[in-house]
C-alpha cells in the first residue's frame, strides 16, 4: 500500500514537471499564440470586436489571460490563486452597457481555452513519448483549465449582471422621471420641450420633436395622412451657421430647422418612414475610432467642425391609434451607440409624451372653442349711452383650469338710465360658457321690462333653478351637479345721480368719489343664484358726477399670493390713483392684482365713470289730472323743444305727449307728471300713481278710442312701461328721423 502511494506521488510530480516544461516552451512562443487566439476570436465572436473600446479590451484580455495561464502552469500555481485580469470585469460591464449578451464573452473564454489546450498538447508530445504520462498530464491540464475558466467566468457574469441590474434600475428611474416631468401642463410646446429636456439630460446629446402641422388644426380628432411637420422642441438649440449643408442625418440632428418652422422630411428617410409606418428605428454610423485620424468619408465631420452624430433613434409619437409626430434622439459626445434596450426606453418615454401631447392638443382645441363661444356671448362693444363712460376687461383662466363663465354687460334703459351687470357661473369649460350666455340673455330680457334690481335677481334665480333641473334630468348633459352663479346688477340714473344695486352672492363693488375717496359699498349679501326661495335686497347710493364705480368677479381679488382682504386693499390703492383714462385704469388694476401670465380663475372687470344730465337737459312738469291739462302739456313741449332747437320733432312730440298724458288722466291716478329728457334722443315720460300696465291693442273701425298706444308705437323709436314702488311711467323715445311722420296705419275691422 505504501509503495502504491509513493508511485502516485511520483506520477503527480512527473505530470507537474511535464506541464511546467510544456508551459515554459509555449511561453517562448506566446506572441504567436496570442495572435492565433485573437484571429480565431475575431472570426468566431465578431461582436466582441465591432466597437473600438470592446476591441481594445478583447485584445488586452487575450494577452493577459494567456500570459497568466502559462505563468501559473509553469510555476505550479493553483487556478483559484490566479488573479483574473482586471479587464475581465470592465469588459463584462461594458457588454452590459452596450446591450450585448454575456454569452459572447463566455464563448470567447472557451474558444481561447481550447486553442491553448491544443498547443499545450503539441508541446507535451514533443517533450515525451510516454503515452501514460501524456494522458495523465492532459487530464490534469483539462481540469486546471476548466477550473480557471469557470472561476473567471463566474466573476465576469456577476459583474455583467450587476451592471444589467444597475441599468435596469436606471431605466426604471428614467421612465418614472418621465411620468413626473413630461406632461406637467396642458401646453403642447411645454410638453414637447420637457420630452427633449429629459432626453438630453438622461440619454441623448441632441433631441428634437416635430409634430404634424395638422395636429394644430381646429379639429380635436386624430391626425392621419399628413407629411408637413413643425419643429416644436429641440435641445440644444442649434446655431444656424452649423446648419448649412446638413441633411439632418449625419450632422447635428435637425440643426437646419428653426423653432416653429414648417418642413418636410425626404421620402424614405427614417423620420418619414416613422411617420408613415408608426414604427421606431435606430441608426448607427461608423466613425473614425481614433481622435484626430483622417475621416474615412467627407461627411464624417460636421459642418464647421461640428461633432458628428454617430447614433440616432427615430421614434414616432402615437396616441389613440394615430401618429402625431416624430422625436429624434442622437449622440455625438457619448461614444456609446444606441441599442435595442435604449430604443425600448425611448419608445416608452415617447408614448407617455404622446399621450400628454394629445391631451394638450385636445384641451387646446376645446379651450379655444370655449373661449370663442364665450367671447361671442360677451358684448363685442359697449352700446352708446350717456349715463356712464365704461371700460371692460375679460381674462380667461390659465390653461390648467380652462375658460369659465364670468361675464359683464352694459344695458341702456329707459329714461337715459343704464344697467351695469357682472356675473360668474360656477365651473369651467364649454358648459360654463354656455350657461353664461343663457344667463346674460335672461338678464337682458328682464332688463328690457325695467325690473328693479332685487326683482330682476329673483326672476334670474328662477331661471338658474330651471337650468339646474334641466341639467340633472338630461343624460347627455356635459355638466355635473347643480348649476350655480353669482351676479351683481346695478341701475344708474344720470338724472338723479342715484344708483340702485342688488347682488346675489357676488363680491362687493368699489366706488371712488371725485375727491379721491375709495370705499367698498355695503350691499346686502343675497344668496347665490340657484338656491331658490330666498329674498334679494336692493340698496340705493347717490353717486356724484365723476364717481368711478368698479364691478368685478372674485378671480380679480382671489389671485394666488394674497387673500381676499389683501386683494381688496390692492384694488382700492390702484383705484385711488389718478389715471388719465378708464382703459389705463383697467390695465393698472389687472397689472397690480394678477400674476404675470394667465390668472388661475376667470376675471371680468367693468369700470364706469358716472355722468349726470343737468337742468339744461331735463325738464319736469306736474299736471292736473283733468283733460284740460293735455293742451297745456302740448304747449309746454312745443316751447321747450324750441329752446333745445328740436323744432323738427315738435309735431311728433306733441302727438306722443298728447296720447300719453290722455291715457294717464283717463286710466291712471294722480299725481300725473310729464318729463322730457334731451340726450342722444328725445325721451318723453308720463308718470301716474296707477300700477296698471297699458297694453297695445287694435281698435275696431267703429270705436272712437283705443288707438293711442298704436300711434305712439308707430311714431317712437322705442316705447315701454316701467314700474316704481308706487305707480308707473310710460315712456317713448324719439329720434331725429321720428320727425318724418310716416303714413299712419290704423287697421279697419
Amino acid at each position: 500500500m505504501e509503495q502504491g502511494r509513493r508511485n502516485i506521488v511520483t506520477v503527480d510530480l512527473a505530470e507537474d514537471r511535464l506541464l511546467s516544461r510544456a508551459a515554459h516552451e509555449l511561453s517562448l512562443k506566446a506572441d504567436q499564440l496570442i495572435h492565433d487566439v485573437e484571429r480565431r476570436l475575431r472570426h468566431e465572436v465578431p461582436e466582441l470586436w465591432d466597437e473600438p473600446d470592446l476591441a481594445r479590451m478583447a485584445a488586452e484580455n487575450t494577452t493577459e489571460r494567456i500570459g497568466g495561464v502559462l505563468f501559473a502552469l509553469e510555476h505550479g500555481i493553483e487556478p483559484s490563486r490566479i488573479a483574473p485580469p482586471a479587464i475581465d470585469v470592465e469588459r463584462a460591464r461594458r457588454l452590459a452597457q452596450l446591450g450585448k449578451p454575456v454569452s459572447a464573452m463566455l464563448r470567447a473564454f472557451r474558444l481561447a481555452q481550447g486553442l491553448v489546450l491544443d498547443r499545450m498538447l503539441e508541446e507535451l508530445s514533443r517533450l515525451t513519448n510516454d503515452a501514460e504520462l501524456i494522458g495523465a498530464a492532459t487530464r490534469r491540464l483539462v481540469a486546471l483549465g476548466t477550473e480557471y475558466v469557470d472561476h473567471t467566468s463566474e466573476r465576469s457574469v456577476e459583474a455583467f449582471q450587476d451592471e444589467r441590474d444597475r441599468r435596469l434600475r436606471w431605466r426604471l428611474s428614467v421612465v418614472n422621471e418621465a411620468g413626473m416631468s413630461v406632461g406637467t401642463t396642458l401646453d403642447i410646446g411645454r410638453t414637447t420641450q420637457e420630452l427633449a429636456d429629459l432626453a438630453v439630460e438622461r440619454f441623448a446629446d441632441v433631441a428634437t420633436v416635430d409634430l404634424l402641422d395638422s395636429a394644430f388644426t381646429a379639429s380635436g380628432d386624430p391626425v392621419t395622412g399628413a407629411s408637413v411637420v413643425r419643429r416644436v422642441a429641440q435641445r440644444p438649440e442649434a446655431e444656424p451657421e452649423q446648419a448649412e449643408g446638413d441633411d439632418g442625418e449625419h450632422g447635428p440632428a435637425g440643426a437646419a430647422i428653426a423653432p416653429q418652422q414648417l418642413h418636410s422630411y425626404p421620402e424614405q428617410s427614417p423620420p418619414a418612414l416613422a411617420l408613415a409606418t408608426g414604427r421606431p428605428s435606430r441608426h448607427h454610423r461608423v466613425v473614425p475610432p481614433v481622435p484626430g485620424s483622417p475621416p474615412a468619408h467627407p461627411d464624417d465631420v460636421g459642418f464647421g467642425g461640428a461633432p458628428l452624430i454617430h447614433s440616432t433613434m427615430v421614434v414616432p409619437l402615437r396616441a389613440r391609434g394615430a401618429t402625431l409626430g416624430v422625436a429624434q434622439f442622437s449622440r455625438h459626445h457619448n461614444p456609446d451607440p444606441y441599442d435595442d434596450e435604449d430604443l425600448l426606453l425611448a419608445q416608452e418615454i415617447a408614448a407617455r409624451a404622446a399621450v400628454a401631447v394629445d391631451n394638450a392638443r385636445r384641451y387646446t382645441h376645446a379651450r379655444a372653442a370655449a373661449i370663442a363661444l364665450q367671447r361671442s356671448l360677451l358684448p363685442q362693444h359697449t352700446p352708446a349711452q350717456s349715463a356712464v363712460d365704461v371700460a371692460c376687461r375679460y381674462l380667461p383662466a390659465g390653461s390648467d383650469v380652462g375658460v369659465g363663465g364670468d361675464w359683464y354687460d352694459v344695458i341702456p334703459l329707459s329714461g337715459a338710465r343704464v344697467a351695469l351687470v357682472v356675473g360668474d357661473v360656477v365651473g369651467h369649460g364649454v358648459p360654463a360658457a354656455a350657461t353664461m350666455g343663457r344667463l346674460r340673455t335672461a338678464v337682458r330680457t328682464l332688463a328690457d321690462i325695467d325690473l328693479p334690481p332685487d326683482e330682476l335677481l329673483t326672476h334670474l334665480d328662477d331661471v338658474v333653478e330651471r337650468l339646474s333641473v334641466e341639467a340633472s334630468t338630461d343624460p347627455e348633459a356635459q355638466s355635473t351637479g347643480d348649476i350655480g352663479a353669482t351676479c351683481l346688477y346695478a341701475v344708474y340714473d344720470p338724472v338723479t345721480g342715484c344708483c340702485a344695486m342688488a347682488r346675489a352672492g357676488h363680491v362687493l363693488p368699489a366706488v371712488v368719489t371725485p375727491d379721491g375717496v375709495v370705499e367698498t359699498l355695503d350691499l346686502p349679501a343675497g344668496p347665490p343664484l340657484g338656491l331658490g326661495g330666498l329674498p334679494f335686497e336692493a340698496a340705493e347710493f347717490d353717486l356724484p358726477e365723476g364717481s368711478l364705480l368698479a364691478l368685478y368677479t372674485d378671480g380679480l381679488i382671489e389671485a394666488p399670493g394674497h387673500d381676499v382682504e389683501t386683494g381688496l386693499a390692492r384694488l382700492r390703492n390702484v383705484l385711488a390713483r389718478h389715471t388719465p383714462s378708464l382703459e389705463s385704469a383697467c390695465d393698472a388694476v389687472l397689472e397690480a392684482l394678477l400674476p404675470v401670465g394667465r390668472p388661475e380663475d376667470d376675471v371680468a372687470l367693468l369700470l364706469a365713470r358716472t355722468r349726470t344730465l343737468g337742468t339744461h337737459q331735463v325738464v319736469t312738469w306736474d299736471l292736473e289730472a283733468e283733460p284740460a291739462s293735455v293742451a297745456g302739456a302740448r304747449a309746454r313741449v312745443t316751447e321747450h323743444l324750441g329752446v333745445w332747437g328740436l323744432q323738427d320733432l315738435v309735431f311728433t312730440a306733441e302727438l306722443v305727449v298728447s296720447e300719453l298724458v290722455t291715457n294717464a288722466i283717463r286710466y291712471g291716478r294722480p299725481p300725473v307728471r310729464l318729463r322730457l329728457i334731451h340726450d342722444r334722443t328725445l325721451m318723453c315720460e308720463v308718470s301716474d300713481g296707477s300700477s296698471t300696465t297699458p297694453h297695445l291693442r287694435r281698435a275696431r273701425f267703429f270705436e272712437e278710442g283705443g288707438r293711442g298706444l298704436l300711434l305712439v308705437a308707430q311714431l317712437a323709436e322705442r316705447w315701454g312701461t316701467r314700474h316704481q314702488r308706487e305707480g308707473k311711467t310710460v315712456w317713448a323715445e324719439l329720434s331725429e328721423k321720428s320727425g318724418d311722420v310716416p303714413p299712419l296705419d290704423f287697421p279697419a275691422l
